[in-house]
């Protein structure tokens, strides 16, 4: 099964982790890629409503979230288990973000 995973993270709880911590959690990124899924980090949204046929966008994200989005990936897993196992070391899931697991119907 494949599962949409939205990485939430603040930059400074990235930057007070040491180059080492920081090297051994991208390392789980890189886990990930090797196995073949799909793992990016994002820079700034906008984000588009179409308001009586006129196009709006905005630079602020739809959601309300505690967090800024830092990035997703997109993983093959064999059950929500295996996915939080895969997803528990990774950097926002340790550096005081969280990361939403969506599963793809």
């Amino acid at each position: 099964m494949q599962y949409l995973c939205l990485a939430y993270g603040e930059e400074k709880d990235w930057l007070a982790l040491s180059e080492r911590e920081q090297k051994a959690l991208l390392a789980q990124d890189e886990v990930l890629r090797e196995r073949g899924d799909l793992v990016a980090a994002v820079g700034n949204c906008t984000t588009l409503r179409v308001q009586k046929d006129e196009v709006v966008t905005s630079s602020e994200p739809f959601a309300p979230r505690r967090a800024p989005l830092a990035g997703f990936s997109l993983i093959e897993a064999r059950d929500l288990d295996e996915a939080i196992e895969l997803l528990a070391s990774t950097p926002c899931a340790v550096a005081n973000g969280a990361i939403e697991i969506w599963p793809i119907l």
